[in-house]
């Protein structure tokens, strides 16, 4: 080997040995660079699985939230359903007595209205069908009242006229002023819990 090859092959050693010593100095910035990335990428990672579950939980309990709000809606509208079953079946009940019981009914109806006196407004279903010893039982009751030839609207029970003053005995307004108190009774016996 002469003094230019040796000098080449100096060179070229030295090359390679800097292309090493770079080389290595590169796979271990790249390992540190790739180390980094990683802890980077677990970290968020992390966070975006921390968040995706907060957001689960929030999911979870808003669903949570709104079928319980259903399930409580759906039996209130139960409860309303059956309600209004329960009071109409009491009308019904009212409406549908023999006529013996339904008289009994309206001379009850009359005592609660004791010491007052008018005219005596039925529905015309009822005005056919009174008992001929009507009035006297109306008036044995405390009621001082004639009957009325004029039928009023009204499905069952009376309305009493004392000249711009009316009582309304009517079933169904007797029925609907006492609704909360029949509700307050049907909730009690039926969805007591």
């Amino acid at each position: 080997m002469n003094g230019g090859e040796i000098i080449l092959n100096r060179i070229k050693t030295d090359c390679d040995e800097a292309v090493k010593a770079i080389r290595l100095e590169a796979d271990k910035s790249r390992d540190a660079v790739m180390a980094e990335a990683d802890r980077e990428a677990q970290s968020r990672v992390k966070v975006i699985v921390e968040k995706n579950e907060q957001k689960l939980r929030q999911t979870k309990t808003a669903s949570l939230s709104r079928c319980e709000l259903e399930i409580r809606n759906a039996l209130l509208r139960q409860r309303r359903s059956e309600i209004d079953k329960t009071v109409g079946a009491l009308l019904d009940y009212f409406l549908g007595l023999p006529d013996g019981d339904y008289f009994q009914a309206i001379y009850r109806l009359a005592a609660q209205l004791k010491g007052k006196s008018g005219e005596i407004l039925l529905n015309n279903k009822d005005l056919q069908r009174l008992p001929q010893d009507f009035e006297g039982k109306i008036r044995e009751a405390g009621l001082d009242a004639s009957v009325s030839n004029t039928p009023a609207d009204i499905l069952g029970g009376f309305v009493l006229k004392s000249g711009d003053i009316e009582e309304n005995m009517d079933f169904r307004a007797l029925i609907n002023a006492r609704r909360d108190e029949i509700e307050d009774l049907i909730n009690r016996e039926l969805f007591e819990q």
